[in-house]
């Protein structure tokens, strides 16, 4: 019986043993894979393949700026849900009955060339071409896509050394059927997010148009009308805060008016900023910010002022 025991635990821990090692393996496969389609450094935190329920999960997916722009972050995905068919894999098809994608963050740069980073990107390029070769990659059908849209950060730094920054809590869901190809997928995840925040370049939609992604330029999204603040709370005192704020809006613009209050407010990228900070508890510092620009609701302004804040706090 004890003998039993312990060859049963000797299997179950090989089969374990055998499904991570697969895990790491293919996960190693995808970030090298990755990395080669997107022209730019990729890294994957989490992955997980399910054979019965054929599933793929994969957390902290991040794509890097690509080679001549600042270190940092140019796509976040927090979680990428699949259901695959694994039938259509013998046939050399790769088939996702779902997928489910959620943006945290993307992070565009404008260099001082006024060159945009996601128009950089190699499958940004090759999309492009129109001229291009016919792909010899496996066919691809996306019966239904989910994507999830959270926050972009805009740094440009084309008016200067010191970068204009602007953010976009955009926090919306849609759904998409029937995608053809990766070009359109990674089209979609890249440009989705710039169209609801309104941000237009005419790159990044050519591209569009030629992977076949129906996105048209359009203006401000509804998301963000008639909002002017945005607010955090940091695990840091009162005075802490105030510093940084204080410190922040003297860099980007021009300070107005301090009190003693925890009010600051001053001018910056031509728009009248307010930051009021307070003690939600003892150890708890609220800070709210809100702009605005020739008398409308400026959010983008607002953002990037509590960003640089949060930054700075680090």
């Amino acid at each position: 019986m004890k003998k039993t025991f312990v060859v049963l635990t000797i299997a179950v821990l090989s089969i374990l043993a055998a499904g991570i090692l697969k895990d790491q393996i293919i996960k190693s496969i995808i970030t090298i894979a990755a990395t080669e389609v997107a022209g730019a450094p990729v890294h994957i935190d989490g992955f997980s393949l399910g054979l019965f329920n054929q599933s793929v999960r994969i957390s902290g997916f991040k794509m890097y700026n690509p080679k001549g722009f600042p270190r940092g972050i140019l796509v976040h995905l927090s979680k990428i849900n699949v259901t695959y068919d694994l039938g259509a894999l013998f046939k050399k098809k790769l088939r996702l009955a779902s997928a489910e994608i959620e943006l945290k963050e993307m992070g565009l740069i404008k260099n001082a060339q006024g060159q945009l980073n996601v128009n950089e990107l190699k499958v940004m390029k090759q999309a492009e071409e129109k001229e291009a070769k016919p792909s010899r990659q496996m066919p691809m059908h996306v019966d239904l896509l989910k994507l999830g849209i959270g926050k972009i950060v805009f740094k440009d730094y084309s008016s200067g050394k010191e970068p204009v920054v602007y953010v976009y809590d955009v926090n919306i869901h849609k759904s998409y059927k029937n995608m053809t190809s990766v070009q359109e997928l990674a089209a979609l995840i890249m440009i989705e997010p710039m169209k609801a925040a309104g941000i237009q370049t005419a790159g990044i939609y050519g591209v569009a148009m030629v992977a076949g992604v129906a996105i048209l330029p359009v203006g401000i999204a509804a998301t963000f009308a008639g909002k002017d603040s945005v607010q955090q709370e940091f695990a840091l005192s009162f005075e802490e805060v105030y510093g940084a704020a204080l410190a922040v809006l003297s860099r980007k613009g021009k300070v107005t008016e301090e009190r003693a209050a925890g009010v600051i407010r001053g001018n910056v990228d031509s728009a009248w900023v307010t930051v009021k900070i307070s003690n939600k508890t003892a150890k708890i510092t609220k800070v709210v910010v809100s702009a605005r620009k020739y008398l409308f609701p400026s959010p983008k302004i607002a953002g990037g002022v509590l960003y640089e804040i949060a930054e700075k706090l680090k």
